[in-house]
Parts: structure tokens; C-alpha cells; sequence
């Protein structure tokens, strides 16, 4: 299927068509033939801030539960969706571990998200995209060698590396060039001086060609990325970014809609999303909150600030549902709702910023074929449940047979499967 995927783009490029095509069923037939995972695409979302967990967790266990005060906006889709209490990964507290989120017990180790893309990727043009929504103060995606990815935080430029235009083609393709004349130099002149330096040096030298390599695999992956069609979308960007602070939610719709059309057009899948929280002060509903983000989720169990917290973090909930009905309604080249084979997680590294907790993470898990509509509490005193079992599942769903995540080497596939 892959060459004649390439031949059939090869000969719409000679034609002189730029114009991608959509996922068509007829071209999936050797497909069909070899049994593909029921999720074959992972969405990410994480807040830093996190959630009031008593607004979040609902009281009752099970599939008869009542909506809890933040579940109620997205409670329509309950059954497309599982509520987790009570994991979390063991790690420190404080925000200097929320970026554990998709690591596991330590920062900086491989995140879910890049386990995952190398794997489902093959055929997209971008292995992973990551996204914030509002300035963020931490990572939340890191490589295997524990890197922190960098993340797109304009609309725009994320618009443009998605459906950009051939000038814009004309330009990267020039700094592809560039680049790769660069490397060429560097590894000839590493090169030499291998054979003049100590072992010790040496093996620095080998650490130095196996970045070396990964940078050219990228360049690689880019320069096919320009060789592949790019989809035309009907979708109209706002006049201006919404970066500033204060219209972080906003960014947020919109950083939604692009992800729903990267997975409409198969750019990607593996997409992350990471939802800022700093000092920024919302107008909702025409009222000026008594404080900024921040301050709010550090309450003091403040009732007046839990109020207000929780009319910002509603409206995460409210995106985050507009968001599943997109899913519902754009279909897969099988024309099943993409919700069907896309497995949505969100969640944080934050438990309860107010006592800087990092345990008993609120979590949600739509989509991806699971058995949902249903809250699944563990106890979060217990270690026989961690939230890197989830992860397990989540990653044996999509097809990739990992038993261990981090610290977690269990699953939860009786509760889900």
C-alpha cells in the first residue's frame, strides 16, 4: 500500500496537482487484509493547573454515575468516554513535576506520546505535532534521550505548517538544503577527528553521530513531507492570533479545530496539546473574575475562588466537548467517526495545585473502540493501580505491545476492553 500510496502522489505531482487527496477506502485494501488496532490515533491534552478534583470526580464508581459539577457540559457524550480517580505516577509534588504528566514517575523521560508515534506515524506527514494553548511554564513532551520538544503556541503558524502554500514549501525547502549541506560539513570534520582523539573522546564523538543521525532522519522526514500533497481546507483563521493571556480559551477552540482537521486530513496522529495557567484574569459571561488563573486554582479552599476556578476550568470542558463532536462527526477513510479509532486523553500533572499535590491526577480517556461510559475509582493510597497502567492499555490499543511505562508495569484492559 505505501508504494502505490507514493506512486499514485508522484504521478499527481508530474500532473501538476498540488492538491491532496482524503483518505479513501479504495486505497486501503491491503489494509483491510492485515487486522489494523482498533485506535489508530492518540490525542494528548493536559492542563497545567489541572481541576478541582471535587468538581471533577464524580462521587459514585461505575457506570450509574451521577455527573459531577465539571463532567455535566460534556455528559451527552458519557458514553464515549471513561472518568479515572485515584492515579497518578508516584511522582514529587509540585509544579516542577507536572511534567511527569506523559513522562511517568521522573521528568524528562520518553513521553507516551513519542512511544506511540514512530509506531502509528508511518504514512502522516508530521510524526507528532505539539501544541500549546497560552504561555506554559513547563514541558510536556520529551524524546528518548529527554529532550522537551518545543511547541507551536500561534494558530497561524500552526495553520500554515498544516495546509501551507507552495511559496511557503519553496522557503522551507530552501532551509532544508541549507541545513543538510551543514551536516554533511560537520560529520566530514567529526570524522577525521575521530582518528586523532582518545577513546574517551571517541565515544563523545559517537554520542555526537547518533544526534547527528536523528537531525538527519528529521531533515529526512521533512524533505518527504514536502514531496506530499497538502490538503486544502475550508476553515477560516481568526484576523488575529489569540495569544495574548487573556484570550487563552479562545486560542483553545481554535487549536481544536486544527487538530480535528490534522486528523481529518491524516496530517498527523499523535497530537499533544498543552493548556497554560499563569496570571491572566478571564471576563466570562460579562463579569471580570476576582483574580487571575493562577491565583484561583491556588484557593486556600476559598469558596469564592473555587467558584470562579471552576468557571474557568468549565470552559475547558466546554472546548473539550465541541472537540468529541467533531470527532463524532468527521469520518476515517472506512467513514467511521474518527472518535471510533482515536484514543483522546485528558488529564494533568497537577492533582490539586492549591496543596501543590501531584497525586490523584483527574483524568479522562475518550474514544479509540474502549469499553466507556463509566468512573473508574481507584484508591489512591494504594499502589496496585498507577496512572502509567492506563498508558500500558492505551498503548496496546493502538497496537503497540508495551507491558511496562515508566514506573507502571501492570494494566487496566479488564476494566476497558
Amino acid at each position: 500500500m505505501p508504494n502505490n500510496r507514493k506512486s499514485r502522489r508522484h504521478f499527481l505531482q508530474a500532473a501538476g496537482v498540488s492538491l491532496a487527496l482524503p483518505m479513501l477506502e479504495s486505497i486501503q485494501t491491503k489494509a483491510k487484509e492485515v487486522k489494523l488496532p482498533i485506535a489508530q490515533r492518540l490525542i494528548c491534552v493536559g492542563t497545567y493547573l489541572g481541576f478541582h478534583q471535587e468538581s471533577f470526580f464524580p462521587v459514585k464508581s461505575g457506570v450509574d454515575y451521577e455527573a459531577s459539577k465539571l463532567l455535566e457540559p460534556i455528559n451527552h457524550l458519557r458514553n464515549d468516554f471513561t472518568v479515572f480517580s485515584g492515579l497518578d505516577h508516584r511522582a514529587g509534588n509540585g509544579h516542577g513535576n507536572w511534567s511527569t504528566f506523559l513522562a511517568g514517575q521522573k521528568n524528562s523521560q520518553i513521553t507516551l506520546d513519542q512511544i506511540a508515534a514512530p509506531q502509528i506515524c508511518r504514512d502522516s506527514r508530521f510524526e507528532s505535532l505539539q501544541i500549546s494553548a497560552g504561555k506554559v511554564s513547563r514541558p510536556m513532551n520529551f524524546t528518548k534521550t529527554g529532550i522537551a520538544l518545543p511547541m507551536i503556541e500561534r494558530p497561524s503558524v500552526l495553520y500554515k505548517k498544516l495546509f501551507s502554500s507552495p511559496d511557503d514549501r519553496q522557503r522551507l525547502d530552501y532551509l532544508l538544503d541549507s541545513g543538510q549541506s551543514a551536516l554533511d560539513s560537520v560529520k566530514e570534520q567529526a570524522q577525521r577527528l575521530k582518528r586523532r582523539v582518545s577513546k574517551q573522546d571517541q565515544q563523545k564523538l559517537e554520542e555526537y553521530f547518533s544526534a547527528l543521525r536523528d537531525v538527519e532522519q528529521r531533515v529526512s522526514r521533512q524533505r518527504e513531507n514536502l514531496a506530499s500533497p497538502v490538503a486544502r481546507v475550508d476553515y477560516e483563521l481568526p484576523e488575529y492570533d489569540p495569544i495574548a493571556p487573556t484570550l487563552m480559551l479562545e486560542c483553545e477552540n481554535v487549536m481544536y479545530d486544527l487538530i480535528a482537521l490534522a486528523l481529518q486530513t491524516d496530517s498527523s496522529r499523535v497530537i499533544t496539546m498543552n493548556i497554560g495557567g499563569l496570571g491572566q484574569v478571564f471576563t466570562l459571561d460579562g463579569r471580570t473574575l476576582r483574580a487571575g488563573y493562577h491565583a484561583l486554582s491556588h484557593h486556600g479552599n476559598d469558596e469564592d475562588k473555587i467558584r470562579d476556578l471552576v468557571r474557568v476550568e468549565l470552559e475547558h470542558i466546554r472546548s473539550f466537548s465541541k472537540f468529541l463532536e467533531q470527532l463524532q462527526q468527521k469520518t476515517d477513510a472506512n467513514n467511521r467517526p474518527l472518535l471510533d479509532s482515536t484514543l483522546v486523553l485528558l488529564g494533568t500533572g497537577m492533582g490539586d495545585s492549591s496543596r501543590h499535590s501531584n497525586r490523584n491526577l483527574p483524568t479522562l480517556v475518550a474514544g479509540g473502540g474502549l469499553n466507556h461510559g463509566q468512573h473508574l475509582a481507584f484508591d489512591p493510597k494504594d499502589d496496585s493501580a498507577l496512572l502509567g497502567d492506563l498508558y500500558i492499555t492505551m498503548l496496546q490499543q493502538l497496537g503497540i505491545e508495551e507491558t511496562t511505562f515508566s514506573n507502571a508495569s501492570n494494566n487496566l484492559n479488564h476494566h476497558l476492553l
